[in-house]
């Protein structure tokens, strides 16, 4: 199923690559009136201020065009689930980053960092309104992660395996959503493309550093996807 999920988001994404244009800017030149020193100067502070609208509009990323549902529901719990990440690996590193497990952590916490502002930014671009519950998610999974890893190393890696568990499951149902809907949104199918493979990553970094060798490591990691699933449902329309 995996794999099928790959070969048509690869295709899709393939056959979106297409030539960027190039906007050439125009500059304006101000004649000088050597007949009188008001037009003078009246032209060139006109020059000036036509030069800052355009630097102040350079740096405003462009909008696109109202998002679809689809697109709104899945950036918005998609930003939600991200910032969640974030929030768990600065708590495990709160408590472990500078023990031996440090270098992993801080690997892993760099990658979803970087998830986190992509979304941001799709937030912006798309105009999409953020979970009212992000205030929450913050310190829930702040919360989550340190508190997991005051239980020790391969408790946090036991976390880190239920949450990378229910955000593959996740990412891997909105690809399929993306490749079902009439006009799929190319960009984001290869933005969740690459994250889902970054996020299967870390579960398998979970594994590999113990995770399932965790105390109680069925059951704690059977209620933290429990949670992670709740707040998947609960940020799609909040």
């Amino acid at each position: 199923m995996l794999r099928n999920v790959n070969t048509r988001a690869l295709q899709l994404i393939r056959s979106s690559k297409s030539s960027k244009r190039c906007i050439a800017s125009n500059s304006t030149i101000c004649s000088e009136n050597t007949n009188t020193n008001t037009n003078t100067t009246n032209t060139t502070t006109n020059n000036n201020s036509n030069s800052k609208d355009q630097q102040q509009q350079q740096k405003v990323p462009p909008l696109r065009a109202r998002a679809t549902p689809l697109t709104d529901e899945i950036i918005r719990v998609d930003h939600a689930g991200e910032l969640g990440a974030d929030r768990i690996y600065a708590g495990q590193m709160a408590i472990l980053g500078k023990g031996p497990m440090g270098k992993t952590i801080e690997h892993m916490w760099e990658q979803e960092k970087a998830h986190r502002k992509q979304f941001e930014h799709l937030i912006q671009q798309h105009r999409v309104r953020p979970t009212v519950m992000a205030p929450i998610w913050n310190v829930a999974a702040f919360a989550l992660g340190a508190g997991t890893a005051l239980m020790g190393e391969k408790a946090a890696m036991a976390c880190t395996v239920a949450v990378e568990t229910v955000i593959v499951e996740h990412y891997n149902d909105q690809l399929r959503q993306i490749m079902d809907s009439p006009n799929p949104d190319k960009e984001l199918l290869e933005t969740i493309t690459k994250f889902r493979d970054e996020e299967q990553e870390h579960h398998d970094t979970g594994i590999d550093c113990g995770a399932e060798q965790a105390p109680f490591y069925k059951a704690m990691t059977e209620v933290i996807k429990f949670g992670c699933k709740t707040a998947i449902a609960i940020s799609k329309k909040i």
